[in-house]
């Protein structure tokens, strides 16, 4: 009974690990510059630059148009409204190919349009905040069948505030959880 404890222990803090890892409040957060898209448009996306406007949401996920990517990203979509009313604005972070955030930030379905996705292809920006990258594993399929030839960071949220320091990591939600937590830490950060 004792070692099934300790077994259960164990792996609960195992999967507690990825959250654990990632930087955390009060961290500086690291700055970048990556290619992005906007509504299918590409474009050089700036942290320190967005950050002169307020905090900033940098969101990471494993891929566009897989299952919790494609609704988290409807979700923030859905949202963007409020985030912006909280005076914040939106990054999402994953090491999928500038083409293909080209069609997933147009993507009526999803991104819609309503906020930048920033190509990460070798995952340094990802490692920069402390998160697990995932090598592409072989035979994997997106939600329109076509193959995903990229590696994957762990689903993960930062909140940045405009001296670029961390105010808070969300992990280990559920996508419309890890949005919908994000969403009340910026309204709290603007309520003071």
């Amino acid at each position: 009974m004792k070692t099934q404890g300790l077994l259960l222990t164990g792996l609960l803090g195992l999967t507690a690990l990825p959250a654990l890892a990632a930087l955390q409040e009060g961290a500086p957060a690291p700055e970048f510059t990556a290619q992005a898209s906007l509504a299918g448009k590409p474009f050089t996306y700036s942290l320190k630059d967005a950050l002169k406007k307020g905090p900033v949401v940098v969101y990471f996920y494993p891929s566009a148009y897989t299952g919790g990517c494609n609704v988290q990203a409807r979700t923030f979509a859905v949202n963007k409204d409020k985030f912006a009313a909280a005076g914040a604005s939106i990054i999402g972070v994953s090491l999928d190919s500038i083409e293909r955030l080209n069609d997933f930030s147009k993507d009526p379905e999803y991104c819609a349009g309503k906020f930048p996705t920033a190509s990460d292809v070798d995952g340094k920006i990802a490692k920069s905040y402390e998160l697990q990258v995932r090598e592409a594993g072989t035979g994997k399929k997106d939600t329109r069948g076509q193959d995903i030839d990229h590696g994957f960071a762990e689903r993960t949220t930062f909140i940045v505030t405009p001296d670029g320091k961390v105010a808070a990591t969300v992990g280990g939600l559920n996508p419309v959880e890890n949005v919908n937590k994000s969403l009340e830490i910026v309204q709290k950060l603007k309520g003071g």
